[in-house]
């Protein structure tokens, strides 16, 4: 037997985003004490009035609870609900000081004001023409977005994904979702197709439909692209798509006629020991342009005649030299001869290897040759290092080739090229097929390309495995550099770095190392770990070496899940490196001003991309948005945009590629086990400039040396590049 009751909502005191499950406090009229009320409440704020319906539960552990079966928003009555309701930041433009401003003018009639005479608001002060129109569109997206969110709640979807549902498709919202579902999980950053299915299932839409076996298919190809494939293997992409889908083979073998007419698809025909099968290779269309693409830009400018007037090579080494005050060892002159020589080359090797010093070296002879220098890399903080290591600007490789968000796209390409004799990209491991194609575009034919990367670190975070392939290949000249220099030799960092890479387990204390820059703390349980780095970025590296604790040390981690996974380890450093109490809780997680904070997709309208490490600035309450200081780079983010970044005093060792930071802290425990690879560990232990810490076992190390087999990635660049 339902009961109802009638209140206002006081504070939220839990709330999952996935599910809306909610935990409130609400002052209900005929009690004293506030009531916790509990269930799927629609993204309701604080200062609403809400008529619930339910029953009331005795938890064993919480007490009284009144668990919610249906409920509806109700104006609030009183002046002071009024203000509350108002001012908990349910409607942009109207914090809690202009709340209490507007009940001081309007009174019990401050709702209809704002409702049908809104001009009026102007009789408030610092209320302007700017802000009434904010306010008037904010009320009205309020009352739409509320219908979107009780439809999409009828039908699985969390209120957290409502508003950018709204954003996307505005008063079409309802009718694309119900004709469609299937879109949402295509145009809307954080809705998969897991979600848009279930949404489908309960609008009708059969299991066996195609319009399901299509989506689900892509769906698919696109997971498996998150993996690092650039295809996938026609045969087992079936059993995968049977698997994921719970259909029969040929209403998928249906469907994939479908999307491949619709060029959705490219099913490829190939022949390899590895697809005997049936040979058969399948691409979302994308990826198979950006693949064939790569092939065929790298083998044009291989292609094309060098122009670089004639002059002695070995003068222009020994010139170098003596303007860099440097000795050139012998395979560094190499790489300098065939910069000069070829159009295009790799250089490869690990740190303090010297590829710095080969950069700087070809850098200076172009110049002097009166030649038109470009340099980049994939993300922030390695172009500003190649910036500050060359002592000549170096850009991300998006800004480099100029995206427009007005334009849809980059306006460097193969119509608008590189005005460049020289292009140096740095980190080029990092680069994924689909980024390489774009820059290999706007690369002038007659230029010389020089890319430099790691070949050893992990492969880039999007799909493909463009460096290993380009050097596997044998068709680019590539210099691999294998000698520590002598000044790198006393750092452990660099000399652990390369013994895990020829798999040795790394060492802390060595006789001619003049730098103690690496330590090992035994830890055997995740607990006990997750203390220990509590520890170390909070006080002992601090008050040892004087880093500070969020803008020096950089925990990296393995996992995302677990004890010591970033999610959790974010949590408690949060909870113990920043006391500020400007806090915003979202969607059952908190952000507060001072936070660390990574940016997890490429936004090319804010210039922002995935990987960018910034400080939350301000957290502005009244106009719902957080603001982001990204190394001088302000970026503001509204409320619904808010699952583009995470809090990131502990980050992905995947994500960390491309930066370096002072100080890093590694927890390397047995639980990771699945995930321990030696170029893993290497590729984290590399991110540390000053000082590696690792925290775990030696068993869990010795795990993650021995395993040198990394994932295979499904790619065909190094064939394409083979064929002639």
């Amino acid at each position: 037997m339902f009961t109802e009751i009638k209140g206002q909502i006081e504070r939220i005191t839990f709330y999952n985003e996935e599910n809306g499950y909610t935990i409130a406090k609400m002052k209900a009229g005929g009690r004293h004490d506030l009531v916790t009320v509990v269930g799927n409440l629609l993204s309701v704020s604080a200062g609403e009035v809400l008529k619930l319906k339910g029953q009331w539960k005795n938890h064993p552990k919480f007490g009284e609870q009144f668990e919610v079966a249906s409920y509806e928003s109700v104006v609030p009555a009183t002046v002071k609900g009024i203000e509350k309701y108002l001012g908990s930041g349910l409607v942009k433009g109207i914090g809690p000081v202009m709340a209490r401003r507007l009940v001081t003018k309007f009174g019990l009639e401050t709702l209809n004001v704002i409702e049908a005479e809104t001009a009026r608001l102007g009789e408030v002060d610092g209320i302007g023409e700017k802000r009434i129109d904010m306010i008037r569109k904010a009320w009205d997206d309020q009352k739409e977005i509320r219908d979107v969110m009780v439809f999409l709640q009828g039908h699985g979807v969390s209120p957290a994904y409502a508003a950018k549902i709204y954003k996307q498709y505005e008063k079409e919202s309802i009718k694309i979702v119900q004709e469609n579902p299937y879109r949402l999980a295509t145009d809307i950053f954080g809705i998969g197709f897991i979600t848009a299915d279930k949404i489908a299932e309960k609008l009708g839409i059969a299991r066996d439909s195609q319009i399901r076996a299509e989506a689900g298919i892509l769906y698919v190809l696109h997971q498996l692209s998150d993996e690092g494939h650039v295809y996938y293997p026609y045969e087992p992409l079936i059993e995968e798509c049977r698997k994921v889908l719970g259909l029969e083979r040929d209403v998928i073998v249906r469907a994939f006629g479908k999307i491949a007419e619709d060029r959705k698809i490219i099913i490829e025909d190939i022949s390899g020991q590895e697809l005997k099968e049936n040979n058969k290779a399948v691409y979302l269309a994308k990826f198979h342009v950006c693949e064939t693409g790569v092939a065929a830009r790298l083998k044009g400018l291989m292609q094309f005649p060098k122009r670089l007037r004639a002059f002695d090579r070995d003068k222009a080494l020994d010139w170098v030299q003596k303007e860099l005050k440097i000795d050139l060892a012998e395979n560094q002159k190499q790489a300098v001869r065939e910069a000069i020589d070829k159009k295009v080359m790799v250089v490869t090797g690990g740190p303090g290897t010297g590829k710095t010093t080969i950069i700087n070296s070809i850098i200076r002879i172009y110049r002097k040759l009166g030649q038109r220098v470009l340099l980049a890399a994939p993300t922030g903080r390695a172009a500003k290092r190649m910036s500050e290591a060359s002592g000549h600007e170096a850009r991300t490789v998006h800004r480099l080739l100029e995206f427009s968000p007005k334009e849809g796209g980059f306006k460097k390409n193969e119509n608008n090229p590189l005005g460049a004799d020289l292009i140096v990209i740095d980190e080029v491991s990092m680069m994924d097929t689909v980024l390489m194609y774009q820059f290999l575009k706007a690369v002038p034919r007659e230029a010389t390309l020089v890319l430099v990367g790691d070949v050893d670190q992990l492969p880039s975070v999007g799909a493909g495995n463009v460096l290993k392939d380009v050097i596997d290949s044998g068709s680019i000249p590539t210099v691999r550099l294998t000698e520590i220099f002598r000044q790198a030799k006393e750092s452990l960092i660099v000399v652990n770095a390369h013994r895990v890479n020829s798999g040795h387990m790394p060492v802390t204390d060595k006789t001619g190392a003049s730098l103690q820059d690496f330590y090992f703390f035994q830890a055997e349980e995740p607990e006990l770990a997750l203390q220990k780095i509590i520890e170390l970025c909070k006080e002992k590296i601090p008050r040892k070496f004087g880093y500070k604790p969020v803008e020096d040390i950089q925990v990296l981690t393995p996992m995302h899940r677990g004890v010591i996974g970033a999610a959790n380890l974010n949590a408690e450093l949060q909870k113990h490196l920043n006391p500020s109490t400007n806090e915003l809780i979202r969607g059952g997680r908190s952000l507060k001003a001072g936070d660390k904070v990574m940016q997890i997709r490429n936004n090319y309208d804010k210039e922002v991309f995935n990987g960018d490490i910034g400080r939350i600035v301000k957290i502005d309450k009244e106009e719902q948005e957080v603001v982001v200081d990204y190394d001088g780079k302000v970026v503001h983010y509204e409320y619904p945009e808010l699952d583009e970044i995470v809090l990131a005093y502990a980050v992905s060792i995947h994500k960390s590629q491309g930066s370096e930071y002072p100080a890093i802290v590694m927890p390397v425990l047995t639980q990771h086990y699945i995930l321990l690879q030696r170029n893993l560990l290497y590729t984290g232990i590399t991110r540390g400039k000053r000082l590696v810490v690792l925290v775990g076992t030696k068993k869990a190390i010795a795990i993650a040396i021995k395993n040198d087999k990394p994932q295979k990635r499904y790619t065909l660049l190094r064939e394409r590049l083979l064929n002639p």
